[in-house]
């Protein structure tokens, strides 16, 4: 059984889980995302939507009300998880409102273009925006090696 991570909003009215490990980390330093978290960027980990469900609580949408949905708790206003558009069956849940958050450094840094000058991750990729549709697999893939042990035949070819 994969493992279950849970989180929630800062006054708890809010809960949700994720199952398994996401699929990517992602600091976002686009304007929008800097006034949302009141901070330099955003952190995210992408799940499958089917990885992620609210258990507790009626997330509303919040922030800009467009095409992308970001949900907030109504009571508290954390701002949880985020359904991109266009990327159907991909959530983005904030990475500090889980009540266990990864201590590790986001894998990829997007819209650093607009980045404040000493906002730095140390991200192991980034781009001035977002990367083209046809990068995110191949992010996907490095993201899900990055631990993975050195083979004997691949250390030593």
């Amino acid at each position: 059984m994969a493992d279950v991570r849970q989180g929630g909003c800062r006054c708890g009215k809010v809960r949700f889980e994720v199952s398994g490990e996401p699929m990517l980390t992602v600091a976002c330093h686009c304007t929008g995302c800097q006034r949302m978290s009141a901070s330099a960027f955003s952190l995210s980990e992408g799940y499958s939507a089917d990885a992620f469900q609210v258990t507790a609580g009626n997330p509303v949408i919040g922030g800009i009300h467009g095409p992308t949905r970001h949900y907030h708790c109504d009571y508290c206003k954390s701002w949880l998880y985020t359904e991109p558009d266009g990327i159907e069956g991909f959530v983005n849940v904030r990475s500090t409102m889980f009540d266990e958050p990864r201590r590790e450094r986001p894998f990829v840094n997007v819209f650093v273009s607009e980045s404040l000058p000493w906002a730095r991750t140390g991200a192991a990729h980034s781009y001035d925006k977002l990367p083209a549709m046809e990068e995110w697999p191949r992010l996907i893939g490095a993201f899900a090696e990055r631990d993975r042990a050195w083979s004997k035949e691949e250390f030593n070819p």
